[in-house]
C-alpha cells in the first residue's frame, strides 16, 4: 500500500488530487491536511508516507520554510511541491531547497501521474519548460544556516515562530496556542538560539528571506 498527505489549503484541489491518486493502481491511503498546523499532526501519525504534496501558500507555511520544517523532522520522506505561482526561479529554488520535484496547478491528469510516478521512483520531476534548462545554484551558507535552524524547531516552536511572523503580539500568540505568556517567551528564547537571531525583527526578517516573493525578487536583484 502506498500513503500520501496531500497538503493544501482548497479543499477541491485536495479531492482533485486524491482522485488522480486512487488512479494509479493498487491500494493507497491518502491523507489530506489543510494548513501547518494540521500537517505537523498528520506527520506524526503518519511517518511511513511514502510522498507529501505540499502546497507553499497554505496557511502557516510561509514559503520554503515549511519545505524546510518536513525535511528536519521526516527524514528523507519525499516531498513535491505543488504551486499555482509557476514562476521559474520559485520552482528552481524549491528543488534547491529539497523538494524532489514541483508541480503547477495547472497540470492536467496526465502530468500530475508523470510527476508522482517519477518523483517515487527517485527521481526530480520538473515542469518539461523547466526540466531542460535547470541551473545548479546552491544555497549560500546563511541559507543553509536557515534552513537548518527551521528544520530543528519543535512543532510548538515553528508554530510560534510562523505567528510571530504574522504579527502576533505573545500574549495573542498564547492565547491561540492555549498556553502561558511565560511559555511563549521560552519558545522565543530557543527560537532565537537556534536561528542565530537575537530579537523578534531579526526572526521576522530571516523567515522572511524563505517567502516564495523574496525568493523571486533576490533572483532578480
Amino acid at each position: 500500500m502506498s500513503k500520501f498527505i496531500v497538503a493544501d489549503d482548497h479543499p477541491l484541489f485536495r479531492n482533485a488530487i486524491s482522485q488522480v491518486l486512487q488512479t494509479m493502481g493498487g491500494e493507497q491511503e491518502i491523507v489530506e491536511a489543510q494548513d501547518m498546523a494540521s500537517l505537523q499532526i498528520k506527520l506524526s501519525d503518519h511517518p511511513d508516507t511514502d510522498l507529501v504534496l505540499l502546497d507553499l501558500h497554505m496557511p502557516g507555511a510561509h514559503g520554503f520554510s515549511a519545505l524546510a520544517y518536513v525535511q528536519g523532522h521526516c527524514g528523507k520522506m519525499p516531498v513535491l511541491v505543488v504551486s499555482a505561482n509557476e514562476k521559474t526561479d520559485i520552482i528552481q529554488r524549491a528543488v534547491e531547497f529539497g523538494a524532489r520535484g514541483f508541480l503547477p496547478k495547472s497540470s492536467g491528469v496526465t502530468t500530475i501521474l508523470e510527476a508522482i510516478q517519477t518523483v517515487l521512483q527517485g527521481d526530480i520531476w520538473l515542469p518539461p519548460a523547466q526540466a531542460g534548462s535547470r541551473r545548479c545554484l546552491p544555497l549560500s551558507q546563511s541559507e543553509q544556516q536557515l534552513m537548518a535552524g527551521i528544520a530543528s524547531l519543535t512543532p510548538q516552536q515553528y508554530l510560534v515562530l510562523t505567528m510571530l511572523a504574522e504579527g502576533l503580539l505573545n500574549k495573542q500568540i498564547a492565547y491561540e496556542l492555549d498556553v502561558t505568556e511565560a511559555t511563549i517567551k521560552a519558545h522565543m528564547t530557543a527560537i532565537f538560539r537556534k536561528l542565530g537571531v537575537r530579537s523578534r525583527t531579526q526572526a521576522v526578517l530571516a523567515i522572511g528571506k524563505l517567502n516564495l516573493e523574496e525568493s523571486t525578487g533576490s533572483e532578480e536583484n
